[in-house]
């Protein structure tokens, strides 16, 4: 098999940008481990910045998100029961899309079978070849039977654990980390949102996000030790630690129910440098983590595929190849700030047991300072509705 460019991961950057690709005329095949099913049983992020709005618009897969998602024009915080509302749209310009990450998938994986792109799901032995040579090799398994698809470019959109960043040398990548000694416990319910905005709260005991997906549907995290058991954790247990969290007047508003999932999500930041080797781009998780706090993983990810997408365009209608090596460069910088971002918004909400009182006092001094004064305020805008994109030329 011969195509223009090999997608490794059909999740939403993958996703997102062989339906970029495609529109721009440049043909893809996409290569993912798991099956459908499996892909859309993830449930993570549902915080659209507006840029990323822009891209599934472009993509023209925005006709359900448009229709179904939440515009939010503010958030709130709120520290030893106090609320302090952030009107982000009055401060930054902009607003952000409640539509969960599931339904983004969803729309992408319709949107691609209705124009026949095409997309191995369940592929197995995945490896890329010759990324220094004049055209790539990607080698794979489908159901038994040995492939090879040669291409010019491949972009790796397969996570963390995907085989695309070990293809880079040793010698060359630079991997940067930051754990955290707590996680979050989150459970999905079919139950009304307790607030219209989301609320970032932080208590004694640990953070709280009351987060949506829908006016029916909610998403609850809790801050909690690396060392819980989900299974330990009963829907009554989660919904009485909640209520112990929030103040009296969001308490006696919540609406509890049946869980439809639950799970604990460790907290970390990484990022690999470079984002380019060759004819190899990584995307996504494939070259960065952060901790939730800050709604930048998939927004991150589209991030890169803006740029991926543009530069792909220019070098295939254009002749621009001296644009490759650009893409490490323009990703990166929008991703370290996003990374800063998540980075300040863990610091500043959650209860870390490790601090000495020179850090709980500097933690407190942000708070204040953050949330008490409008340029304070403006910055936490101007981060989580989303930094411009930087022209591609």
């Amino acid at each position: 098999m011969k195509t223009q460019v090999v997608i490794i991961g059909a999740g939403p950057s993958g996703l997102l940008l062989g339906q970029l690709l495609q529109h721009a005329g440049i043909s893809n095949i996409i290569l993912e481990r798991q099956s459908p099913e499996y892909v859309l049983g993830r449930i993570r992020a549902g915080i659209l910045e507006s840029g990323t709005v822009d891209l599934l618009r472009k993509a023209g897969v925005s006709r359900r998100m448009d229709a179904e998602g939440l515009v939010h024009d503010g958030v709130e915080f709120l520290f030893n029961g106090k609320r302090y509302p952030i009107p982000l749209k009055k401060l930054s310009g902009k607003s952000v899309m409640v539509y969960g990450q599931t339904e983004v998938t969803r729309d992408l994986m319709a949107a691609r079978n209705e124009e026949g792109g095409t997309t191995f799901y369940q592929t197995r032995n995945v490896e890329i070849h010759d990324l220094q040579e004049t055209a790539a090799r990607v080698d794979f398994e489908y159901h038994g039977e040995k492939y090879s698809v040669e291409c010019e470019y491949v972009a790796g959109c397969d996570g963390f654990h995907g085989v695309s960043r070990q293809a880079i040398p040793k010698e060359i990548l630079r991997e940067y980390e930051r754990v955290y000694p707590f996680g979050w416990l989150g459970m999905l319910s079919d139950t009304p949102p307790v607030n219209d905005e989301l609320i970032y709260a932080h208590h004694d005991r640990g953070f709280v996000l009351c987060s949506q997906r829908s006016l029916t549907r909610s998403r609850y995290y809790l801050q909690v030790p690396l060392t819980e058991n989900v299974d330990d954790w009963t829907d009554d247990r989660f919904w009485e630690e909640l209520r112990r969290r929030l103040p009296d007047t969001l308490a006696n508003k919540l609406q509890t129910g049946p869980s439809l999932e639950k799970s604990i999500a460790p907290l970390r930041s990484y990022v690999a440098e470079p984002m380019q080797y060759g004819r190899l781009f990584l995307v996504g998780d494939a070259a960065h983590i952060v901790p939730p706090t800050g709604a930048k993983g998939l927004n991150l990810a589209a991030s890169d595929v803006n740029y991926l997408w543009r530069i792909l365009c220019k070098v295939f209608h254009e002749g621009r190849t001296d644009l490759i090596p650009r893409y490490s460069e323009l990703a990166l910088r929008r991703v370290w700030k996003g990374e800063r971002f998540s980075w300040f918004m863990t610091g500043l909400l959650h209860e870390f047991h490790d601090r000495d009182g020179f850090d709980q006092r500097i933690q407190q001094a942000d708070r204040e300072y953050y949330l008490s004064s409008e340029a304070g305020q403006t910055t936490i805008a101007e981060n989580y509705v989303g930094l411009p994109f930087e022209p591609v030329e």
